[in-house]
């Protein structure tokens, strides 16, 4: 082992998947992020980076901290969506591991990941790259991970690595951090630290909306493992879960690292924070506000202002989490209903903003929603509309998740339908930063009613403008409802709360 210059491989995989939504494609790869070599070098030390922050935390902290050669593989991250076609996959896996081999012998390895993928042909395809790479630098070479706080756990996942570093926040305003706090585990692990890992899985499968940690249950599940760190605790992540992969990995999953080869310290931590978990399950039962209650209140907000302004959050239809973007049932009955001083977005409609593009500034035409899309909610819709404003969609996040990401929404146009103001944008993504809409002239201050197709990281970015008391989510149709009852189930372990109100659970007897 190098001591004094260690070489880091650095590798990076990266979406979420919903059972639910079409099929994950190596183009949605590569209009995000899928980079290899000296990029990820000049990605994970540039000012803004195209990548999700802990690569550039996790860079900074290593440079911070001493000597260190990155070691750069590849990183591949893409918006969330359908299981990943089996050919990319399988792919990624062969390049990895030919690109290990070559690259031997390695220090450590740093992944980047999300840890709720699907892909073609396999239900746990984080565990098949983690157990990969195990496999290739052997037991003793330090592994560090960081995950999304919506990951399914797998033990092949907790088995092969050495620190397991999850998400804190949601919204996740934390992600550079802990790459920052992987690089320290690192660190550590370079200089002989002996850890283990432990999970402990609960049946819980909460609606997303249920899982925010500013406070609520799962905010305290995540306090109160926290308080627990230090000693012979390295870390505690516990680990929501995202319901939509359908996958036999969801469950809630407490999951401890320990140093100095504790791993009954670790075993213990993880049963008891499982067992707090089902012991405040019915806390992750959360409603939403009906579609005709929320726009009777757009209307009402748009026509006093002496109300305060409000934000509708369509979270049925949020692209981070596999959703399209572009269902139309909040925008039609808002329009309907005759709504004033509303901004709406993002909407995904490539062939649409292509249309305004075409007509240029000014032009007045009528605007047809979802004239390519095909899915079930993707449900078109035609209205008068006049493009104010047309970019090119790339900004730099200001606030938030997205805060000093430079990110790309694709051409982009900015439609007046008469009351509502709407972005329409190439490249799908969840609306969570300001610059989405002021990038195009908006004023968020200025508005009565904000609608973003999002589930929960705008409140991230917009907690300049709202309080929480301003936020309702509305209940619409959608991939991503957060009504679990809508969907059919085929792999998520059954029975399991609170869909299930029945459910029971037994702490087991070992970990």
């Amino acid at each position: 082992m190098s001591s004094d210059n260690p070489r880091i491989a650095v590798l990076g995989f990266a979406i979420e998947c919903n059972r639910f939504a079409p099929v994950s494609t190596a183009e949605d790869f590569e209009t995000d992020v899928d980079i290899r070599g000296n990029r990820i070098v000049t990605e994970g030390r540039a000012e803004a980076s195209i990548t999700l922050p802990d690569l550039p935390g996790f860079f900074a902290e290593m440079d911070r901290s001493g000597p260190w050669t990155p070691v750069p593989l590849r990183v591949s991250q893409a918006q969330p969506g359908g299981p990943v076609e089996e050919s990319f996959f399988k792919g990624f896996l062969a390049e990895i591991a030919s690109g290990l081999k070559s690259v031997l012998p390695v220090d450590g390895v740093f992944v980047s990941c999300h840890g709720a993928a699907l892909a073609e042909g396999t239900d746990d395809p984080d565990g098949d790259l983690f157990e990969l790479v195990r496999s290739v630098v052997g037991p003793d070479v330090p592994v560090v991970a960081v995950f999304d706080l919506h990951a399914n756990v797998s033990r092949r996942m907790t088995d092969n690595l050495s620190v397991f570093v999850g998400y804190r926040e949601n919204p996740h305003n934390d992600i550079r951090e802990r790459g920052i706090e992987a690089a320290k585990h690192m660190r550590e692990c370079l200089t002989g630290a002996q850890t283990m890992v432990t999970m402990v899985k609960v049946p819980i499968v909460s609606p997303p909306i249920a899982l925010l940690t500013a406070r609520g249950p799962y905010a305290d599940l995540i306090k109160y493992g926290q308080t627990k760190v230090g000693g012979d605790i390295m870390n505690v992540s516990v680990m929501a879960g995202f319901a939509y992969a359908d996958s036999p990995k969801n469950g809630l999953t407490a999951v401890v690292t320990a140093r100095n080869g504790k791993r009954e310290a670790a075993a213990a931590l993880s049963l008891d924070i499982a067992q707090r978990a089902w012991g405040m399950k019915e806390r992750f039962k959360r409603g939403m506000m009906a579609l005709s209650d929320a726009v009777a209140l757009a209307v009402s907000v748009g026509r006093d202002r002496r109300r305060k302004p409000i934000i509708l959050a369509d979270v049925a239809d949020n692209p981070g989490g596999g959703a399209r973007g572009n269902t139309t049932y909040l925008l039609r009955a808002l329009k309907a209903a005759g709504a004033q001083g509303v901004i709406f977005g993002v909407f995904n409609d490539a062939a649409l903003a292509a249309e305004a593009h075409r007509l240029g500034e000014g032009a007045t035409f009528t605007a047809s929603f979802n004239t390519k899309e095909t899915h079930e909610f993707s449900l078109p819709f035609d209205c008068e509309a006049r493009v104010v404003k047309l970019t090119d969609g790339k900004y730099v996040g200001r606030r938030g998740v997205l805060r000093n990401v430079a990110a790309d929404m694709g051409p982009s146009a900015l439609l007046d339908l008469g009351g509502i103001q709407i972005v329409v944008i190439t490249h799908r993504c969840q609306c969570m930063d300001p610059r989405q809409f002021e990038s195009l002239g908006l004023d968020i201050a200025a508005a009565r009613v904000v609608v973003v197709k999002s589930r929960g990281h705008f409140r991230g970015g917009f907690d300049e403008f709202f309080k929480p008391e301003q936020i309702y989510e509305v209940d619409c149709p959608g991939l991503t409802s957060p009504v679990l009852e809508n969907f059919t189930w085929t792999k998520l372990p059954r029975p399991v709360y609170p869909l299930d109100e029945e459910t029971t659970w037994s702490p087991p007897s070992s970990v």
